[in-house]
């Protein structure tokens, strides 16, 4: 069996796309793998790291922020379509899944021009672009919500979000994974995660309210994002001496989870999917400039379950503190969001996407 994947630009497109070839991996241990990503983003690096060879395009995507930096997209698109087409000639594989990023566009169609299968997987509640427009010769879609506006119906499956395959699972005990962070198991531990970019916005929201952190006695596990690690730490001396945990990246996230008692969090699809199989009180911060602000509906369709606290870019002066506070004080609010949070999580998805794949293409499940 050979697969190509292709899915970047943010850890949201790649992990997904990581852990399906990882599913399937552990199926045919024979299957070849190789993934397709864009020169200059963080799957080129992330993917080589999960043990899997990959090739890249020159493509970029929309900037929606000054359209005249746009003029040379198109020959970039063309280009991609070209190199992308001469990559699967090569490669010859039996199916293609993307995961969404730069780079998926130029590799699906090329797929479907060389007439390979190909199959999407669409992390948020609001499908991309580029997705919508491939969905009419994809085999399936696969989408973590449901009712995705976009997709040809007959095509759509929700089955959840592809994550990492030790998230949520044998989450460590929470006292000892506290101490693991020089933190002390007594007082409540707020968890913060801007993304794999880091976030601006949660940083300044961070600097303005430690002392607020301190008055009430609550504790916090700190990722900046490398970009913003360093001017922080420079800072560390205006920060109370106690009770905070600082780091540019977490690399064990399980450790992270257990530890906390709130987290604090951009609403990245997969973020998301990793919240609910974690279960724990979350507060939800959109990213306001993600494309078609799809943040923001992901955030919206948990808040309308009472499965999370939501707080806007623009809202963060005025509310963040109060919402934070306002969980730090009521164990039964946090409670409930948990129990919610927890009915919404969809621990099978890999495993049921890759059945489903395999199911359309008339495939055995492989060793399993």
């Amino acid at each position: 069996m050979k697969v190509l994947l292709s899915g970047g630009g943010t850890g949201g497109h790649i992990f997904p796309a990581v852990a399906i070839a990882d599913e399937l991996k552990g199926r045919f241990a024979d299957a070849e793998f190789l993934f397709i990503g864009a020169n200059g983003k963080m799957e080129m690096e992330k993917v080589p790291q999960a043990g899997y060879s990959i090739k890249g395009l020159d493509i970029q995507g929309l900037d929606r922020s000054a359209l005249w930096k746009n003029i040379r997209l198109p020959f970039k698109i063309l280009k991609s379509i070209n190199a992308a087409h001469k990559i699967i000639k090569e490669f010859n594989p039996d199916f293609v899944v993307g995961t969404g990023g730069y780079a998926s566009g130029p590799a699906l169609y090329a797929a479907s021009r060389a007439r390979v299968p190909y199959f999407i997987q669409e992390q948020n509640a609001f499908a991309g672009l580029t997705n919508r427009l491939l969905s009419k010769g994809s085999r399936r879609i696969y989408t973590a919500y449901q009712d995705v506006k976009g997709f040809p119906a007959e095509k759509t499956v929700y089955l959840g979000n592809p994550v990492r395959s030790t998230v949520g699972r044998g989450l460590d005990e929470r006292d000892e994974a506290v101490r693991s962070f020089g933190l002390d198991p007594g007082k409540l531990v707020v968890l913060s995660v801007g993304g794999s970019l880091g976030s601006q916005t949660l940083n300044n929201a961070w600097l303005k309210n430690l002392e607020n952190l301190k008055r009430y006695e609550a504790q916090l596990i700190w990722q900046t994002g490398k970009a913003s690690y360093g001017q922080i730490q420079s800072k560390r001396e205006q920060f109370p001496s106690e009770g905070i945990f600082l780091t540019d990246f977490l690399t064990d996230m399980n450790q992270a989870y257990s530890a906390a008692d709130i987290i604090v969090s951009r609403a990245g699809a997969i973020a998301i999917s990793e919240l609910a199989l974690v279960g724990k009180a979350s507060i939800l911060v959109p990213y306001p400039l993600a494309a078609e602000n799809h943040q923001e509906a992901n955030a919206l369709s948990l808040v309308s379950k009472n499965a999370a606290v939501m707080v806007r870019d623009n809202e963060m002066d005025e509310k963040f503190w109060l919402q934070l506070s306002a969980l730090i004080q009521s164990p039964e609010q946090r409670t409930e969001l948990s129990s919610k949070l927890k009915m919404l999580a969809r621990p099978t998805a890999v495993k049921d996407i890759v059945d489903d794949i395999l199911d359309n293409l008339n495939i055995g499940n492989g060793d399993t």
